[in-house]
């Protein structure tokens, strides 16, 4: 069985129990944190549910494991012949999400 569902810009396919990294979110360790905007579905008798873009009372749910930053990023510019030179680093701000349950949402 796994999922895909879009999350920050970014569309994830997760099984349940997999470790994903997605945009940071507002969230702290050990909280959960429900994705709703879930595009497609396979279950285990391989039967495909695609939304049209979503799939209606279906979310992906998860645990925050981790809030951290990614590797740094050199952004190095430079202008041949001119004496242009400009170095630059990014560090991208991630979330570190254990997928605990895929399915149906209750109450709605």
């Amino acid at each position: 069985m796994y999922a895909v569902f879009a999350s920050g810009g970014k569309q994830h396919r997760v099984e349940i129990g997999s470790l994903i990294d997605v945009e940071k979110l507002d969230a702290d360790i050990g909280e959960n944190v429900t994705f709703p905007s879930v595009l497609a579905v396979l279950d285990e008798d391989g039967n495909l549910q695609a939304g049209a873009p979503y799939l209606e009372n279906t979310a992906v749910t998860g645990e925050v494991i981790q809030q951290a930053r990614a590797k740094k990023t050199i952004v190095f510019k430079s202008k041949r012949r001119k004496g242009y030179k400009r170095k630059l680093g990014h560090r991208q701000s991630f979330t570190r999400v254990k997928i605990t349950a895929i399915g149906a949402v209750e109450g709605e």
